[in-house]
């Protein structure tokens, strides 16, 4: 086995690529971030790390709460660009179309097929970046997203990033099924 060693990085495979979404100063601001998972089962909470000087984290400390928006592969431009830009010298309210659900203060970008509103459940100052972890409130699907009832990867089409290349890419190839594929393993 050749292993070399590249120093201490956040290197993880793969990284979602989520619009985290803040009203600041009573307008829709969306920020791109790749650092974002699943924090609790119950209640469903998730987190993401956004840097203390972010125009979002602003939003987020004014309200208390958030939305995660997960945007498919067609609009990798436009989520790119939440993530390129500053909404302290960029107004981006006008990126997606937003509406509000359940928490009338969290702005939900239209076009994303997964919108997740969040309250804000805790804070951890990590350093570099604050660990925000939401309690999920609701979730919003487009129904074209569905298969058998659940959400389909597929349908939804979300933006994987990998942290090495700064690339953007799709979901691969469907290889298994959770807690089960493993029994062939255990049949050895």
């Amino acid at each position: 086995m050749d292993k070399l060693t590249i120093g201490a990085q956040p290197l993880m495979f793969p990284m979602p690529t989520v619009l985290v979404g803040a009203n600041v100063g009573g307008k829709a601001n969306y920020m791109a971030v790749a650092w974002a998972g699943v924090a609790n089962m119950a209640p469903p909470m998730l987190s993401v790390a956004i840097n203390h000087s972010r125009y979002t984290y602003k939003g987020i400390e004014e309200n208390g709460a958030f939305s995660v928006n997960i945007p498919s592969s067609k609009h990798m431009i436009e989520t790119d660009y939440c993530g390129m830009n500053s909404g302290a010298r960029q107004d981006k309210s006008g990126v997606f179309e937003t509406f509000y659900g359940k928490l009338k203060n969290v702005p939900l970008a239209g076009e994303c097929p997964v919108n997740i509103e969040c309250k804000v459940f805790q804070k951890v100052d990590c350093g570099s970046h604050v660990l925000v972890i939401g309690q999920i409130e609701e979730i919003h699907l487009s129904k074209d997203c569905m298969t058998g009832g659940h959400p389909d990867i597929s349908k939804v089409d979300p933006i994987i990033y990998s942290f090495g290349d700064s690339g953007y890419w799709q979901v691969g190839k469907h290889i298994g099924k959770g807690f089960s594929s493993g029994r062939a393993y255990a049949k050895k």
